[in-house]
């Protein structure tokens, strides 16, 4: 690979305006197949498969006319003082307009809403009255019936007794006539008596059922009397909107469209605010502080490089970078759904690692021209050595981020492929685009001073003594238990999705997000629809006592405020409730509802009715229980991944052990920064976290694959200079020392840079950006300054000669991995020198020409010495992990640890 790498480098010299111009042309043609192909960007993070999935999916099914997605606007007086008729005729024009806006089906106006529940309520009050009225006339036509029948049994009596009298006294010829006409007339009345009878049976029955009904009503009124679209006070007002689509295939610009009409709404004395679920859009990538982060990196590097147009080629490679692989990703958004912070994250990484892979190359070629290399062959070589090393640690990136679509979660699979693109972009760009831009450049990457003194810089000396074994005892002891002691947070971290709450304060999904909490009920931001499936189909009679009997039992729970039925299927065989929980859309409570529901199982007509859960807060449970459960399998690969890795580059044991174990303490201190400032709230006045909740969801598989990336670069930099000084007779200790000497500068300086362009994104409008960026920044901050400079070589001091121990057996299957690209050094012992100073552009053979022979004066110049001691004075450091070559047997291979060792 080294080899390759350096024809590409010196190709990339010499044809530099073919690759420069081929990069531009790559730029292009990604903007042409954004503009052809791009499609929406999404906010809607969700997994097939899921408990709320499958509800939604019974909903589409069972309930197409209620399956498109809503959002709400929530409209205030600006003096919390009650609506006035004026303003809820403006607001009823205002949703009239809204209802024009493409994809949206209907409005529903709150007012409207609100008397037709007031009109229920008082029927149903009406409605107790009548039948009180009914049941006290049907009592009276009964009293009047039960006097007839006594009238009529009396009557009936003395007709007997007059019959009786008659047959007893041989009259009854005379008289039966006059006895018949009068059984007549008794029959007559006692037929008017059972049909009256019959009349209040029949009306009794009737009323009772009347009452029944009523009843039940009553009960689902009760059950949500809790359900408000205008508050109480009448100072505030929740309109629904009603989408054709799912709230998440909603077009932007619908969206969009809406949200710009709530701003414009000129209702006096109200303010119009919408819901997360119109007002969330793509986050901004270039906000203020994005590009803050920026100009911190730019002013690092010319700090470290010294030039101005030194500096500006790391920033320019890596916006180039961002600019091909963002365009070319979001090429494919029409035909795969991307989330709106899959791109962000890509931008993201690809700033950070771009500039940094740039600057090691820049650095390394820098070095070597101070040395008098000529420009050419110091880009090969550089590109050779430290290119090699960039690609290296850029794939141990990649593989990381791409192992995201093990976890089977498709956005979080696609945001690891779309940053491993960024990154894999990143190396390209940093391996040819870099190279030639610095043969155009030549010698203006160096200073004035630079240049004058091109051949005439002494050896720097470098570390000839071991660390203090007391210091570094203390050090690792002392740094293990302030990782731990900042770790200890994330024991408590919970995880979930963004909500209104978390949006900046003084926006529209904020205040609307506030309004409704704080008139409402916490609840009402975040509704649940749980969704009856009946052991069998009931008749049209019984739908309305069913959804009493299933009502009371979900309202049963402490964790509801309200139930309100919305319906049952055309088949009578599910029925679907909106339940409004006591807590938000991210409390514990409701977090513990949603499962309390799904365990809640009821009898009906003989069965048992089991409940499903959806609904945005259902839904964000679900997610974040199915990412919680497969973070255990990704952190097992990447440590899996990781000790092969370092094995294979190190060839050493405990080393990649070291590496693996200082990468989850940084790891677990990351978790626990975020859990303290995100989920409990501290310094929430210096990182903007006015309302503290639970860690977002997926950031954790995220920064579990870009820290291990990024560490292993680390690691790579910096222990692989003590191992190449190792291998090449230094003592163990000592060796750690020369890696350490060797790799501080451009360590400090990369970080410096990646933890700026992520600071940059802490204070970004998205509340889905701002942990990210600050989970990202804070990670390589304590894996940089904490775990690599200080704990790894603590701990490789600690563990001395051991530390390179490596099983022969393994040894000899272990292929041999040269990523620092010393075989390649080796074989080439001479290099031009390049010109002297004020000559401008370096060429290939610049001093030839005066009939000079080339030397070789790199970075990496020989020694002429073959003793240890020798090796430690004269060995020159100006590469980033420069290693002294023996002029004996072992400089002529690597070496890999003690029996290798001169």
């Amino acid at each position: 690979m080294a080899g390759l790498l350096y024809r590409l480098g010196r190709f990339a010299a010499r044809r530099h305006w073919y690759v420069i111009v081929a990069w531009v042309l790559l730029l292009a043609l990604g903007g042409v197949g954004y503009s052809l192909f791009a499609g929406t960007t999404s906010s809607n993070i969700t997994i097939p498969g899921t408990a709320t999935a499958k509800v939604q999916d019974e909903l589409a099914d069972k309930f197409p006319k209620a399956s498109g997605g809503s959002g709400t606007i929530v409209f205030a007086t600006k003096d919390d003082s009650a609506f006035t008729d004026a303003q809820k005729a403006d607001i009823k024009s205002f949703l009239g307009d809204i209802d024009d806006v493409t994809a949206v089906k209907s409005t529903v106006n709150p007012f409207t809403t609100e008397s037709d529940l007031e009109a229920q309520r008082q029927k149903i009050t009406d409605g107790r009255s009548q039948i009180a009225d009914g049941k006290q006339q049907i009592a009276d036509a009964q009293t009047q019936l039960d006097a007839g029948k006594q009238q009529l049994e009396a009557a009936q009596q003395q007709l007997d007794t007059q019959k009786a009298q008659a047959e007893a006294a041989g009259q009854l010829p005379a008289v039966q006539a006059q006895l018949d006409a009068g059984q007549a007339q008794l029959d007559a009345q006692q037929q008017q008596i059972t049909s009256g009878q019959a009349t209040i049976d029949a009306n009794t029955t009737k009323l009772q059922q009347q009452a029944t009904e009523l009843e039940q009503g009553a009960d689902l009124l009760d059950l949500s009397k809790n359900v408000r679209f205008v508050s109480k006070d009448d100072s505030a007002a929740v309109a629904t909107v009603q989408f054709s689509k799912s709230t998440y295939d909603v077009p932007q610009a619908s969206k969009t469209k809406i949200g710009a009409m709530a701003d414009d709404a000129r209702i006096a004395g109200v303010d119009v605010q919408v819901s997360n679920d119109i007002a969330q859009g793509v986050p901004s990538v270039l906000g203020p502080g994005e590009i803050i982060g920026v100009v911190i990196a730019a002013i690092v590097l010319v700090i470290m490089l010294g030039t101005i147009i030194g500096a500006a080629l790391p920033l320019v490679s890596a916006i180039l970078g961002v600019g091909v692989a963002s365009l070319a990703a979001l090429s494919f958004s029409s035909l795969v759904e991307f989330t709106s912070v899959t791109p962000v994250l890509g931008v993201m990484l690809g700033l950070a690692v771009g500039i940094d892979y740039s600057l090691f190359i820049l650095n390394r070629h820098r070095a070597q021209l101070k040395q008098g290399m000529g420009v050419h062959e110091s880009i090969g070589l550089a590109n050779g050595t430290s290119g090699n090393a960039v690609v290296f640690a850029g794939a141990t990136v990649v593989v990381a981020l791409l192992a995201l679509n093990i976890t089977g979660v498709p956005f979080l699979g696609l945001m690891g492929t779309v940053g491993a693109v960024a990154v894999a972009v990143a190396i390209l760009v940093a391996t040819t685009f870099t190279p030639a831009v610095m043969s155009l450049l030549g010698m203006r990457l160096l200073r004035k001073k630079e240049r004058a003194a091109i051949g005439t810089t002494g050896a720097t000396r470098v570390p000839n003594a071991p660390m203090n074994t007391v210091r570094a005892i203390v050090t690792l002891v002392l740094g293990i238990a302030v990782l731990g002691t900042i770790a200890l947070p994330a024991m408590q971290m919970r995880l979930g999705l963004p909500d209104g709450s978390s949006e900046a304060v003084g926006s529209s999904q904020y205040n609307a997000f506030k309004t409704v909490e704080d008139k409402f009920g916490a609840g009402q931001n975040g509704p649940l629809v749980a969704v009856a499936t009946l052991p069998s189909r009931i008749s049209d009679a019984d739908v309305t006592a069913t959804e009493v009997t299933i009502g009371k039992a979900i309202a049963k729970s402490d964790d509801v405020s309200a139930v309100a039925p919305i319906g049952a299927s055309s088949d009578n065989s599910v029925i679907a409730f909106q339940v409004i929980p006591k807590g938000g859309p991210s409390s514990v409570s409701t977090e513990n509802l949603v499962k309390d529901l799904r365990d809640l199982s009821v009898q009906v007509d003989g069965g048992t009715t089991t409940l499903g859960v959806a609904g945005n807060a259902s839904a964000n449970i679900d997610v974040s229980e199915k990412l919680a459960n497969v973070l255990p399998l990704y952190l097992v690969v990447v440590v899996g991944l990781s000790l092969i890795i370092l094995i294979i580059v190190f060839r050493s044991i405990l080393v990649p052990i070291t590496a693996t174990v200082g990468f989850i303490l940084s790891l677990l201190a990351s978790f626990g920064g975020l859990t303290a400032i995100y989920q409990f709230g501290w310094l929430s006045a210096v990182f903007g976290t006015h309302d503290p909740g639970p860690i977002l969801s997926f950031l954790p598989i995220i920064e579990i694959g870009i820290l291990f990336g990024l560490a292993m670069d680390y690691q790579l930099f910096l222990v692989s200079g003590m191992r190449e000084s190792f291998a090449h007779g230094a003592p163990a200790k000592i060796a750690v020392q020369r890696g350490v000497h060797a790799g501080r500068a451009v360590v400090t300086a990369a970080a410096i840079i990646m933890m700026s362009v992520f600071a940059g994104f802490i204070f970004s409008d998205s509340s889905t950006i701002k942990p990210i960026g600050f989970g990202l920044a804070f990670g390589v901050m304590v894996d940089a300054f904490v775990v690599r400079m200080l704990l790894i070589p603590a701990a490789m001091h600690l563990l001395g000669t051991s530390a390179w121990w490596f099983p022969k057996w393994l040894d000899r299957i272990v292929p041999d991995v040269d990523v620092e690209g010393a075989k390649l050094e080796r074989s080439h012992p001479g290099t031009e020198r390049g010109p002297g100073p004020g000559t401008g552009h370096g060429t290939e053979r610049g001093t030839a020409r005066d009939g000079v022979e080339p030397e070789h004066h790199g970075s990496h110049a020989a020694p002429t010495a073959v003793d240890a001691p020798a090796h430690a004075t004269e060995h020159t450091s100006h590469g980033s992990h420069a290693a002294p070559i023996a002029e004996d047997a072992s400089a002529h291979h690597t070496g890999h640890g003690p029996a290798h060792r001169a």
